[in-house]
């Protein structure tokens, strides 16, 4: 899909059907969904790290982050029940509509960051953004030092993706490390908040970039911790959520200074963050 033909910008959305739907964790499920146009389903072409407006119809248009991989990955959403749009998009079922417009926003790096290491933290829902970054580079893993991924949630089943999680463990020369704020009966993996994890895993720091996404006390404290260990902060990105309307920068309801999360966004630096004036 191209959002702008003939120098103007596309803001109807494209249809897509919903062909699966996944329960994830609470409150969360997955969406896998084709393009009704075979031409749109066909061209339509994505970064990590971009975002879609999704529209449930009668009911509104929302910001929604692309977790699948930029290739050979199966076209789906995951979203979270939070509010008016999501509501009704979970009470949809297989054979539903919906509409689509994007892909938005300026996306994670990747060739600017091949022969790195590469760093990946999530808390909670934070994983959603980051699998796409994740998947992509496990698709390209020759092209990377050392890939680890430091995942937390409050409890097991609190875990995102977990069969992709299952699925990474086992992959050799890929780093996988998981840990849960509250154990529960069963529970044999480690216990406390994902920045212990980072002792755990020894990362490194020289030739490293991190990506971090999760609630703003998880992210504060990683970032902190990353630091302290030596790693920049222009080597430490995440995204920004803000209430974005239009995904085009003509409403400037995503405004914070000077930036439009939506075009300028969402992904940052943290030395960019730190610039706003604002915490994530």
């Amino acid at each position: 899909m191209n959002n702008i033909v003939d120098g103007k910008i596309v803001t109807v959305p494209e249809i897509a059907t919903i062909e699966e739907i996944k329960d994830e964790i609470q409150d969360v499920k997955t969406f896998y969904l084709k393009f009704d146009n075979p031409e749109v389903e066909k061209n339509f072409k994505i970064k990590s790290g971009q975002f879609v407006m999704l529209t449930v119809f009668g009911a509104g248009e929302s910001a929604i982050s692309l977790p699948p991989s930029p290739e050979n990955d199966r076209f789906h959403l995951s979203v979270r029940r939070v509010g008016k749009v999501t509501d009704a998009l979970h009470a949809l079922q297989v054979g539903d509509k919906v509409g689509i417009r994007g892909p938005f926003g300026n996306g994670f790096p990747f060739e600017e960051i091949k022969g790195k290491n590469i760093i990946y933290v999530a808390g909670g829902i934070g994983l959603i953004p980051l699998r796409s970054s994740i998947v992509h580079a496990l698709q390209h893993r020759n092209e990377f030092g050392r890939i680890i991924v430091l995942l937390g949630a409050r409890t097991p089943k609190d875990l995102m993706y977990q069969y992709n999680i299952e699925e990474w463990l086992k992959i050799p020369g890929f780093e996988c490390y998981v840990t849960v704020d509250q154990p529960t009966d069963g529970w044999t993996g480690h216990t406390g908040f994902v920045n212990s994890l980072i002792d755990k895993a020894n990362i490194p720091v020289e030739n490293t970039v991190a990506f971090v996404c999760g609630p703003p006390v998880m992210f504060n404290s990683v970032i902190n911790d990353l630091m302290k260990r030596g790693l920049k902060d222009d080597c430490i990105i995440s995204t920004l959520e803000r209430h974005m309307k239009c995904g085009i920068g003509k409403c400037q309801h995503c405004a914070i200074g000077r930036t439009l999360v939506c075009t300028d966004g969402p992904v940052y630096t943290y030395k960019q963050i730190k610039t706003l004036g604002e915490e994530i």
